[in-house]
């Protein structure tokens, strides 16, 4: 059996909480406190990690971290992807300027990309259909990037897992590429 670290990162109110509790196999740690933030109106934000596992069909173990969204701590971000062997960005399309958003995470993480895989999970597009999946295409492609961008709805189990099983395959295709 292997044990393999993703990161989830993304703005306040995007998500990841919601996204770790929904596929983990184990009550899921996670560090929120009231929030204080009124520009965000939700009622609890992480603060320190969220923690938690899945058991792949094959035994393997996923260890899912996620990150909190303030860029006030961003230290921990970087902490937090050491190891790690990809990194799941929810973008949440209800913000005032979601493209914005992406760029403050593909700066922040801009040393672990350069080496790690990435799938960005858009939520809110029913709700929020601007900008679309191809504006944060374009947004990436401006800034010499490319990801795999996928509508999502982190309530949704197979959502989630749908963004977990995006990276393995890049992870998949990128040890193929290696041995080749």
């Amino acid at each position: 059996m292997k044990e393999y670290k993703i990161l989830l990162t993304g703005t306040v109110g995007a998500g990841k909480t919601t996204a770790i509790g929904r596929v983990s196999e184990t009550s899921p740690v996670m560090t929120d406190v009231p929030n204080s933030d009124t520009s965000v109106a939700k009622e609890r934000t992480t603060v320190g990690l969220d923690f938690g596992q899945l058991t792949l069909d094959n035994g393997d173990r996923i260890r899912l971290f996620g990150t909190p969204g303030q860029a006030r701590f961003d230290f921990l971000w970087k902490i937090l992807v050491r190891n790690a062997l990809g990194v799941i960005v929810l973008m949440d399309n209800s913000r005032p300027d979601p493209l914005d958003d992406l760029s403050t995470y593909m700066h922040g993480f801009a040393s672990a990309l350069r080496s790690l895989p990435c799938v960005i999970g858009v939520g809110r597009t029913e709700s929020h259909p601007v900008p679309s999946l191809d504006d944060y295409a374009e947004r990436l492609a401006a800034m010499g990037r490319v990801f795999p961008i996928l509508g999502v709805d982190v309530r949704r189990r197979t959502d989630v897992i749908l963004l977990v099983d995006t990276l393995l395959m890049q992870l998949e295709a990128d040890a193929r590429g290696e041995t080749e």
